[in-house]
């Protein structure tokens, strides 16, 4: 299989999706001329023509708003909100219009349409620029959430999700864009609501998202060497969650450490730590513990910043703990 970075990986994903369906379109700001401004869209305007590359206006609500209608009456929109802080000022359009849609027309409405949107600390981007907010969408019935951590999940899960016939929240930390991994040719396709063991362990779960995956991983290796076993377990997908593969994991090694960027307060965490308490409280032999970030925004001072991005040193003093 060829190396891809992360973002080549997500145009491959696009490139094959718009030979196949010439319903698709991409739309957003820069996504162009420019190609995006992580390079994700690059190439797509030169091959396909402006009438299914848009670059738009710097207006939020319109992006996502048109994508709504554009998909109502069988078009497949892909649309990139750039930083996913911008959500803010498209909120109506999302999550009272394309989430509730099917619902309120007694599953007669189709909106297959995909927002895919950078998060994520670690480029100096500040307040405004680098939240993760994946929690906030998990929250809206009708929507599916999908948060890949390498370049070959991110193929497989975007063209799943475009293909997907709801609306799907596509969330791409901006420190996985360069990383790179082997991915296949032509399409395949990942379902969604499949963990997938990054490592495997048998003294302690770590569930991870996104960038923290692989923190995790390096964080797995150094208590390796101490003789502790710990699997990690990427969910990919945090709508719909795999509680099974979860619970599978933790029936297993009987420990949980849950991992995210995310503010801890009210984060994706606490709803699989709620799920596992609720679902297989017999087989943890340790309370469940989670590693995140503080409740506060995120800093532009870098060594700020460090402190407020989850560590390695963190997640390795969290598995000992749940060890003793």
């Amino acid at each position: 299989m060829p190396n891809m970075t992360f973002a080549q990986a997500l145009n491959d994903a696009h490139k094959v999706e718009m030979e196949r369906d010439p319903k698709i379109y991409v739309a957003g700001e820069d996504v162009g001329v420019y190609g995006g401004i992580f390079g994700v869209t690059a190439g797509l305007l030169d091959q396909f023509g402006d009438k299914r590359v848009k670059d738009t206006p710097i207006t939020e609500s319109a992006i996502v708003g048109t994508a709504v209608g554009a998909a109502t009456v069988g078009l497949r929109p892909v649309i990139e909100l750039m930083f996913v802080d911008f959500i803010g000022v498209a909120l109506d359009q999302l999550y009272n219009q394309a989430a509730k849609m099917k619902y309120m027309f007694g599953g007669k409405a189709r909106i297959p349409m995909v927002m895919r949107a950078s998060c994520g600390a670690g480029i100096g981007a500040a307040a405004q620029h680098s939240q993760c907010l994946e929690a906030l969408f998990m929250h809206l019935p009708g929507l599916k959430v999908v948060m890949p951590s390498t370049p070959y999940d991110a193929k497989g899960l975007l063209i799943e999700a475009i293909r997907d016939d709801n609306p799907v929240v596509f969330l791409e930390h901006k420190l996985l864009y360069a990383l790179e991994g082997e991915v296949p040719d032509g399409t395949y396709t990942i379902p969604f609501g499949q963990v997938d063991i990054k490592r495997e362990g048998k003294d302690v779960t770590v569930v991870a998202t996104a960038k923290m995956v692989h923190t995790a991983l390096s964080a797995a290796e150094k208590l390796a060497a101490d003789g502790i076993s710990v699997e990690v377990v990427d969910p990919r997908t945090l709508c719909p969650l795999d509680e099974e593969g979860i619970i599978e994991s933790v029936k297993k090694t009987h420990r949980l450490v849950i991992v995210h960027e995310e503010v801890k307060f009210a984060g994706s965490g606490a709803e699989i730590s709620a799920m596992v308490a609720e679902k297989a409280f017999d087989y943890l032999d340790a309370p469940i513990l989670r590693v995140a970030a503080p409740f506060c925004p995120v800093p532009f001072s870098a060594p700020l910043e460090q402190a407020f991005i989850p560590s390695e040193e963190k997640i390795i003093e969290a598995v000992r703990k749940v060890r003793e």
